[in-house]
């Protein structure tokens, strides 16, 4: 096959591409408008293979997907391509509205032109793939305010909607443009629904690298409220040999919601990486004394948690790492991949981004 993925140079997007090239045969198209989150650093070790391409481009950008899917000609498309990250859809929102809606909206669009000009097979087994997140389904009962003897509610593929930050809303809005070009066109579509991520090459504003480095530089470990907020941790390394199943064996129309069947507080995943550096970085004093309580994000959802029995039954996919050792792994990771972290860091690999594609949003 060859595979069209949006949104390559991000993290779920790194890692998606790295397993293909790595354990497939198959051809990888990267498409990535590379805003401040995309790293082409983390694609060092398949991006001399030839089996991988690279375009530059936005996915908003209706002249540049049509000639990307004319000239590649795919047999899928991953979208991947998304603004993320909660805090800045608070304070900026117009850039979820534009990449999340608008730019699906092209894309969906242009792969529609280019599959209802394909005929046979070609045409039969495209498909296309949007990944998309829990959040959309808002948040679930805590166990502190769930007085039911029942067992504590999950996301399950049929969850409705109801999404709480402006991030959140706009990967709704996603959600609900694919299936409608699937009801009202007939493209073959799929979407998935994850669980946060965590592990190698995430970009450091996220809480899990911003622990570790914050850490280790002795700066405060910033906690909101009383980190009492729980998410279900999935290993990303884990999430791309999902989203690698869901593409090539999923079925057309279907959802598939993927957990990593880890729930955590926020506050012991913090204390788990203090525990983890005192141990592998020890200094005189311990890392938790550098935990520090903020004020709680506005509109913060207290609980997720995925039921990810669907993926598991149908096409045979569940971790393979444990919150245990999957965090260990990523603590490990950053030790030993400092000059990565230093490149973003530092502005040295903002630099080179200007220098060969332009400035960076």
């Amino acid at each position: 096959m060859k595979i069209l993925v949006t949104g390559g140079a991000g993290f779920i997007g790194s890692a998606v591409v790295r397993h293909i090239i790595k354990n497939t045969q198959d051809q990888v198209v990267n498409v990535d408008k590379l805003t401040y989150a995309g790293n082409l650093e983390s694609l060092a070790e398949v991006s001399a293979d030839a089996r991988y391409s690279f375009e530059h481009a936005d996915i908003c950008d209706k002249s540049a997907m049509d000639r990307i899917f004319a000239a590649h000609k795919p047999d899928a498309v991953m979208h991947l391509a998304a603004e993320s990250h909660v805090d800045r859809s608070i304070t900026g929102p117009a850039a979820f509205i534009e990449t999340n809606i608008v730019g699906t909206y092209t894309l969906l669009e242009a792969a529609r032109n280019y599959w209802n000009a394909l005929e046979g097979s070609q045409k039969d087994n495209f498909r296309f793939h949007h990944i998309s997140t829990d959040e959309v389904y808002g948040d679930l009962p805590h166990p502190d305010e769930w007085e039911s003897g029942e067992a504590l509610p999950m996301f399950t593929e049929k969850t409705a909607y109801a999404p709480s930050s402006p991030y959140s809303a706009s990967k709704a809005s996603s959600d609900h443009l694919v299936r409608a070009w699937m009801r009202t066109y007939g493209l073959p579509t799929i979407v998935t629904n994850c669980s946060n991520n965590y592990g190698p090459y995430h970009f450091p504003e996220k809480l899990i690298p911003l622990v570790i480095l914050n850490a280790l530089e002795g700066k405060a470990l910033p906690v909101y409220g009383k980190g009492d907020q729980i998410r279900d941790w999935l290993y990303v390394e884990d999430h791309a040999r999902a989203l690698y199943r869901v593409v090539t064996q999923g079925h057309i129309g279907e959802t598939y919601n993927i957990g990593g069947h880890n729930e955590k507080q926020n506050l012991d995943v913090v204390q788990t990486i203090c525990d983890l550096l005192d141990e592998m970085v020890p200094k005189a004093t311990s890392y938790h004394e550098l935990i520090t309580y903020v004020s709680d994000r506005p509109g913060h959802d207290r609980r997720y948690a995925i039921d990810a029995d669907k993926i598991q039954h149908e096409l045979n996919w569940k971790p393979e790492e444990t919150f245990k050792s999957g965090i260990r792994k990523t603590v490990e990771w950053y030790l030993n991949n400092q000059q990565w972290v230093d490149n973003v860091k530092s502005g040295a690999y903002q630099s080179w981004i200007e220098q060969n594609y332009g400035e960076r949003k």
